[in-house]
């Protein structure tokens, strides 16, 4: 699968778990830690721990190996690292506080997120 079909997906089943604010952002030509951040809202730890169940079983069925992950005990701000892509997933409070995408977006490097919205 190519990187950008898998962010597209991943996104979606992040969406799928109702994340808010998913926002892809291309860092190739910003850091050298992986190529591609994902960063999602959830509204409570358990939210957010579904989340980043949701991811590790769509990335292990796409043989994407976790190399490691932050927070997962907390549910407040996760990271899972999958070498070329990393995730972040973020109870709502710490996103607002941390403001990731103030550091990784430099204007150009969003990634268009093609998601169905809910019509309600």
């Amino acid at each position: 699968m190519q990187e950008q079909e898998l962010i597209q997906k991943l996104a979606s089943a992040l969406s799928d778990k109702k994340a808010q604010d998913i926002v892809a952002l291309d860092v190739r030509g910003l850091t050298v830690i992986c190529d591609y951040m994902i960063i999602a809202s959830g509204r409570n730890a358990n939210q957010v721990k579904a989340m980043a169940d949701e991811v590790d079983d769509f990335m292990a069925k796409e043989g994407l190996t976790l190399r490691r992950s932050e927070g997962l005990n907390e549910g407040r701000w996760i990271v899972l690292d999958y070498a070329t892509v990393l995730v972040h997933i973020f109870h709502q409070d710490e996103r607002a506080y941390y403001n990731l995408e103030r550091l990784w977006d430099d204007g150009k490097n969003r990634i268009t997120l093609n998601l169905e919205s809910d019509p309600a």
